[in-house]
């Protein structure tokens, strides 16, 4: 009969794998992935019905049918109740197990489609990242769209909006999670040692080279190499990083020898690449190269409620790990967490958080220790500081009590290293110890190049 029933569905193209006992067909289970099961309610070594149960524990998404006689029609019943989707009574004709089967797999099918939707629409946590905001559910499913993919990831976004994070995502999410995740902040290295740091270099290739060195693109074989602030790049090791993309091949600075490598490259930038490139900073070749699958990640302005989900969570979280106990949000704080614009994003965020439970003697969070004042909307914010403090742009001698707005003295801080570095960023910004894309993208906010 088992036979007979598998013609019926091989002449509908069902691909049908027949077994004999409840035994064979776990392990056939533990093997493979079946859309639907077809049994017996009486095996040769088996109940029918244990065996509908162990399907629907280990395989949730395999449907499964029921076959029993006119006398066994409890035994139907009562292997509906233990998860079987329909039965069938015997006798039957070909036309009325094919319609049976056709109805259980157009169920799977839409139930499996509302599971998910479903799932995408509560998913407020994903591999680090929080929030269940509209934006941030898009970025969820570009991640796990691109994560298959071994082709480039080029992330955009402003400082603090998580592009590291997302980078991390991506390779927990893909066929390389056991494999090398080599992150390297191209901002933060000399040019002069970016090549190396790459591509790795020979015993006395140049000055400080002691020895032979692996560089990160062979350090990530078979993973991910993830290269941050990508548009910090040197303009000669941009097309050196063109040739790695082209041939996935890596030459060690000081060798000839050429050595070939299972490299997948993502790449993140807080500047607007295509920008880049017409500004003539960035090769447009390989901007177009690295651009295959581009993931821009939204400011927390952006997000709505996503600040007081993120928010509590990290006071939660933060509270108890400095304080053994979670910190809570008071209701004015989460009105202000809503106003704030948030230049610095989650991390501006986060920070602003542990302050708060590291200075404050309470598992109170109020806008007061927080350190949130009464300001506008995020639009209004620029103009107004700006408009307010034109004078005070000529005169550093402040207010009547001779303070000044904190982006002022960030400026004024900015402007003299600059100066006393006889305009090299890179150098003054290794001075203030932050990332010369910090210093470009500020002069950017201020109107200067």
């Amino acid at each position: 009969m088992a036979q007979l029933y598998a013609s019926y569905l091989a002449r509908e193209s069902f691909a049908v794998t027949v077994v004999n006992t409840g035994a064979e067909a776990q392990t056939q289970l533990s093997e493979t992935v079946f859309n639907a099961v077809v049994t017996d309610v009486q095996l040769p070594d088996a109940n029918g019905i244990e065996l509908v149960k162990s399907v629907k524990t280990n395989h949730p998404e395999t449907a499964v049918v029921v076959i029993s006689a006119h006398g066994s029609v409890s035994m139907s019943v009562e292997a509906m109740r233990a998860g079987a989707d329909d039965f069938l009574v015997k006798p039957f004709s070909s036309s009325r197990l094919k319609t049976t089967l056709a109805n259980v797999l157009k169920t799977q099918t839409l139930q499996s489609q509302i599971s998910q939707l479903k799932s995408r629409k509560e998913r407020g946590v994903f591999h680090g990242f929080v929030g269940s905001s509209k934006p941030m559910q898009g970025v969820y499913r570009l991640i796990e769209l691109a994560a298959k993919s071994k082709a480039p990831v080029l992330i955009t976004g402003e400082s603090g909006t998580g592009k590291e994070l997302c980078a991390e995502a991506l390779h927990q999410q893909g066929p390389r999670a056991n494999k090398p995740f080599v992150a390297l902040n191209c901002g933060a290295i000399p040019k002069d040692l970016l090549e190396s740091e790459i591509f790795g270099h020979v015993k006395g290739a140049f000055t400080g080279a002691t020895a032979d060195r692996s560089g990160a693109a062979s350090s990530a074989d078979g993973g991910i190499l993830f290269l941050d602030e990508i548009c910090e790049l040197d303009y000669d090791v941009q097309s050196k990083l063109l040739r790695f993309l082209q041939t996935g091949t890596v030459q060690k600075v000081g060798s000839d020898q050429v050595s070939e490598v299972d490299v997948r490259v993502i790449c993140a930038t807080n500047r607007d690449p295509a920008e880049e490139v017409q500004r003539g900073n960035f090769r447009d070749d390989l901007y177009y190269r690295l651009n295959v699958i581009p993931i821009h990640l939204p400011s927390l302005r952006d997000r709505g409620h996503d600040v007081i989900e993120i928010a509590s969570k990290f006071a939660a979280d933060l509270g108890q790990e400095e304080r053994g106990q979670p910190a809570h949000l008071t209701e004015d704080a989460e009105a202000r967490l809503l106003s704030h614009p948030w230049p610095g994003n989650v991390r501006e965020l986060i920070n602003k958080i542990r302050s708060a439970i590291v200075l404050n003697d309470t598992a109170e969070l109020t806008s007061a220790t927080l350190g949130l004042t009464e300001i506008g909307s995020p639009a209004n914010l620029g103009q107004t500081s700006k408009a307010q403090n034109t004078e005070s742009d000529k005169d550093y001698a402040g207010t009547s009590l001779d303070v000044l707005p904190l982006w002022q003295v960030e400026r004024r801080a900015i402007e003299t290293a600059i100066q006393k570095c006889d305009g090299n960023v890179v150098q003054a910004a290794h001075l203030l110890e932050v990332s010369p894309s910090t210093i470009y993208r500020k002069r950017a906010e201020w109107g200067e190049t």
